[in-house]
């Protein structure tokens, strides 16, 4: 199958998801500076958020420049990432009203692990389907940066329990650690 429809209906998710995230975002009622302050939670979760589908799309675009075609698997692999990606409109909107609880963190850093567990999914997937293309099938790798991002995810949403706060600086921990380029990413390109 042609990689073309998935890219452009991934591009479409990736554009709605932020939308949706930016129309919770609601102007202070208040033309006060320090109005703004109340806003700070709200738009650090947006901010947190937005850079997270950021990674994911560019990831997402890096990875399929390496795929010449798709088959049902990667379809699906695909529409799975989607789903998780779909739900951090939703738990972006939580955490920002009860950044200091339990459940709105735990349940923010669950559809972060999700995400990151269906994309090391599409990426295996995808590593799979270009087996007759070895140095693609090398620059895919095995997702070791996926691996340690899981865990951390994971340790996070305990965290949540006892540190809410906590858990939230690992979340953002692990996207400043995205926005670093693997060597693998930076070194090899396919024509």
């Amino acid at each position: 199958m042609n990689k073309s429809r998935l890219e452009a209906f991934s591009d479409g998710v990736f554009a709605i998801v932020l939308t949706i995230m930016v129309l919770e975002l609601h102007a202070p009622a208040s033309a006060e500076p320090s109005a703004l302050l109340a806003l700070a939670p709200a738009l650090l979760s947006y901010a947190l958020s937005f850079l997270y589908v950021g990674i994911y799309w560019t990831n997402h675009h890096h990875l399929f420049q390496l795929a010449d075609r798709v088959n049902l698997r990667v379809l699906w692999a695909n529409l799975h990432l989607l789903f998780w990606l779909s739900l951090l409109p939703f738990a972006t909107a939580w955490i920002a009203g009860h950044h200091r609880d339990m459940a709105p963190v735990a349940a923010y850093g669950l559809i972060l692990l999700m995400c990151s567990v269906s994309f090391l999914v599409l990426k295996r997937t995808l590593r799979a389907s270009e087996s007759n293309h070895p140095e693609a099938a090398r620059i895919l790798g095995q997702g070791r940066k996926n691996n340690t991002s899981i865990l951390l995810y994971a340790l996070a949403i305990l965290l949540s329990q006892w540190a809410p706060l906590m858990a939230s600086a690992i979340y953002a921990a692990l996207a400043i650690v995205w926005l670093l380029p693997t060597r693998a990413a930076t070194s090899a390109s396919r024509p």
